[in-house]
């Protein structure tokens, strides 16, 4: 009989540990790596599988009321070009809201710090030319308006394209934490 209670009260309390682990691991973000630091992601980011080999890691961020569409971080390791080229290549994925060519209002290039780089950082605003296979010239142009892209080219001993796109209203949701995120590689 002693036996039997001393099994059930050992199962229970296994089974209060584990229940413990599980709600303190709740609400945790992910560890990404970038040279050896790293630094942990806003809980609310929901990581999903990368859809294709390109993709290092990929995030859905929720959308905001009144916006038809999530967020999506992509972090892509080891392409080319340079800080420069990208950015100019990601501004290209925008136009104003009725078609027209971005002016110098539409998007701002700054320099910040990523995992101790110096970093370009691209925020731009407008419509977004969604393309579901970006490299494919057949692939049809979405023109997604009041849309925003926080970029970053972070050149580490590879290089990081991290690239949050969605709606505008839901993109400012999340931008401090992205920024944050961002700041916080050790």
């Amino acid at each position: 009989m002693k036996v039997l209670i001393f099994r059930t009260l050992a199962a229970s309390f296994l089974a209060l540990a584990f229940a413990v682990v599980a709600i303190a691991q709740e609400g945790k973000g992910t560890v990404i790596t970038i040279d050896g630091l790293k630094s942990v992601t806003p809980a609310e980011w929901k990581e999903e599988p990368p859809s294709n080999k390109m993709r290092y890691a990929q995030f859905v961020l929720p959308k905001v009321e009144g916006d038809a569409k999530d967020g999506e971080i992509v972090i892509f390791k080891g392409l080319g070009g340079s800080g420069k080229a990208n950015i100019d290549r990601w501004k290209e994925q925008f136009s104003t809201n009725d078609g027209g060519k971005l002016g110098e209002k539409d998007f701002k290039i700054t320099e910040i710090k990523v995992a101790g780089k110096p970093t370009l950082y691209l925020d731009v605003k407008g419509a977004y030319k969604y393309k579901a296979a970006p490299f494919d010239p057949n692939s049809k142009t979405v023109l997604m308006e009041n849309s925003r892209l926080l970029a970053v080219h972070v050149d580490a001993n590879d290089i990081y394209h991290i690239k949050f796109t969605g709606p505008a209203k839901t993109v400012e949701k999340y931008r401090d934490g992205f920024e944050k995120w961002l700041a916080n590689f050790k």
